[in-house]
């Protein structure tokens, strides 16, 4: 296993009022409530999601 890090993000925004592909991209990473944690793993494409929605969660662990 080369590469078994993960990251924990959790939701700290509202995707009220925000365009559908930043709602779509919060559920891509297991989030649709507030408060609400999820845990994946760290590769690009994960941490492409997480940029793009940087204003809405939060990076909780990286370990």
């Amino acid at each position: 296993m080369a590469n078994d890090k993960t990251v924990t993000v959790e939701q700290v925004g509202s995707p009220i009022r925000r365009p559908k592909d930043q709602r779509t991209t919060l559920v891509g990473l297991g989030l649709n409530k507030m408060r609400r944690r999820s845990t994946l793993k760290d590769t690009p494409e994960v941490r492409g999601m997480i940029r793009k929605v940087q204003h809405l969660v939060r990076v909780v662990d990286e370990a």
